[in-house]
């Protein structure tokens, strides 16, 4: 019996969220151990994996992918969207570069989980930041990589296009060894996806969570969603309203896991491009000694040119505006929930600066 996948895919995203959820109002040290599992047994299968890729070409042999050229470089219709009846991502191979990086800016992701729960990290702050974000940088350029290399030198050209959706299983399924090895495998790497994809439901209650709170410490909501739960003392409603979003995301997606990677694509790549923006603009107006800066930086008559900073901005900014035109669905979809979200937090300020308009009064929203 086969199961409908959509909605096989939102009963199971819903139980995992609910899950999370619980654990999130038990407290961090409870959702976090949780995360720590997933990283273990990811980091098992992506030791296994590479080490068994490697052996198989070592053992069959294989050629390199071709240079992304103006004439390898190949797009289905949906990865262009309003571009899709223009010729410019087939004569400008930088733009088709730029597609080709909006649509695998999900790798990215781990980096944009460190902006939502730095608070969290432990004392000295900006070390293990920097080691939280080595370990990312290799997950994501090491893993993330080479399983596309792996996939077109391993993966018959025949039968690849199967395991677009699944790279790794397929890995999975073509290395060298017997089939029952094989499957066993193939089953633990989906188990060990199903998990990396459910510490991102946990990594998203607990950003979001400390987003609101801070945005609630400034006045931009009302105290009121701060106030702890009487039993585990945490920001119960903030987890409340967080959950009950994403439990209503995914019944509006209906499971369509494409196009939650797309709108969270769209989230992330604006986010970093807003945070760049933002430390661009603190760098020329907050000239204080810092203790860690982007490399890359000259002076000019005095003045402190970031041109690293300047640079990677760009980038980002580069790849959000190709973004905008080529994921139609997501470009809509986060720019009205932009929109609304920049509308409520307005009117609540609004509403919260009226009521704690006194300097009395802002003590005991403080409180």
């Amino acid at each position: 019996m086969k199961l409908p996948v959509n909605q096989t895919a939102t009963v199971f995203a819903i139980l995992v969220t609910l899950y999370f959820w619980r654990e999130n109002l038990k407290g961090i040290p409870e959702s976090s151990e949780k995360a720590l599992r997933i990283m273990q047994f990811t980091t098992i299968m992506v030791v296994l994996l590479i080490g068994w890729c490697c052996y198989t070409l070592w053992v069959r042999g294989a050629h390199l992918p071709p240079l992304p050229t103006l004439g390898h470089l190949h797009f289905a219709p949906d990865a262009l969207g309003w571009l899709s009846h223009s010729s410019l991502p087939h004569t400008i191979g930088l733009l088709g570069i730029f597609i080709a990086l909006g649509h695998s800016i999900l790798a990215m992701s781990g980096e944009e989980s460190l902006a939502q729960v730095y608070r969290e990290i432990e004392h000295p702050k900006l070390t293990n930041l920097k080691k939280a974000g080595l370990v990312i940088f290799v997950y994501s350029m090491v893993f993330t990589s080479l399983v596309s290399f792996f996939a077109v030198m391993i993966i018959p050209d025949a039968t690849r296009k199967d395991f677009f959706d699944d790279l790794i299983g397929g890995l999975a399924m073509n290395v060298v060894g017997p089939l029952t090895l094989r499957l066993v495998f193939h089953g633990f790497v989906v188990l060990v996806g199903t998990l990396i994809l459910a510490g991102a439901v946990n990594t998203a209650i607990v950003g979001s969570n400390g987003v609101l709170n801070r945005v609630s410490e400034d006045g931009v909501l009302a105290a009121w969603f701060r106030r702890p739960h009487p039993r585990f003392g945490t920001s119960y409603r903030i987890i409340d309203m967080v959950v009950g979003l994403q439990i209503l995301t995914i019944l509006l997606s209906r499971g369509n896991v494409y196009l939650l990677g797309e709108a969270y694509a769209f989230g992330v790549i604006w986010s970093f491009v807003m945070n760049g923006l933002a430390v661009l603009v603190l760098r020329y107006k907050d000239r204080s000694l810092r203790e860690y800066r982007v490399p890359i930086n000259f002076h000019i008559a005095g003045r402190e040119v970031p041109v690293g900073l300047a640079l990677i901005t760009l980038m980002l900014l580069g790849v959000a505006l190709v973004n905008l035109l080529t994921k139609q669905v997501a470009t809509v979809s986060g720019a009205v929930f932009t929109l609304l979200l920049f509308v409520v937090f307005t009117i609540s300020e609004k509403l919260t600066g009226e009521r704690y308009g006194t300097q009395e009064g802002l003590d005991q929203r403080s409180e």
